[in-house]
């Protein structure tokens, strides 16, 4: 069975910089692994997504090139490096792993930051908290 676990959160103030981990216990053999984070009285959204074939990577619209997604598949491990933070990124950071998506328009099956009621394994979660 995978298990997820997050590490790395913890405060910054603004322009700083973190670099969240995300260690896989057990084989994961889902097409996509991302972040996704939720702020108190906010719905969950999706960070950033890779594609575990091929390396597609999507990020949110927020993100604005200060954030970084890669994995490191000797090691099982998922992260993500935050730089230039800001208040508006504090939250609960979530790892997880599910299945592509069909859109058509992006050319067929994709890992997608807007189907995370079908990702299958999350971990339990790493505060980032961002002060001015």
């Amino acid at each position: 069975q995978v298990q997820l676990m997050e590490s790395g959160g913890g405060s910054v103030q603004t322009g700083g910089s973190l670099r969240l981990s995300c260690t896989a216990s057990g084989a994961v053999n889902t097409h996509c692994m991302g972040w996704f984070r939720q702020a108190p009285n906010s719905e969950r959204e999706g960070v950033a997504v890779i594609d575990n074939f091929g390396g597609r990577t999507t990020y949110g619209d927020f993100v604005k090139a200060r954030f970084a997604i890669s994995k490191e598949n000797a090691k099982n491990a998922l992260y993500l490096q935050m730089t230039r933070l800001s208040p508006e990124d504090t939250a609960m950071y979530y790892c997880a792993a599910g299945p592509r998506t069909y859109i058509r328009s992006e050319g067929g099956w994709v890992c997608s930051l807007h189907n995370q009621n079908e990702w299958n394994y999350w971990g339990q979660g790493t505060q980032v908290t961002v002060s001015s």
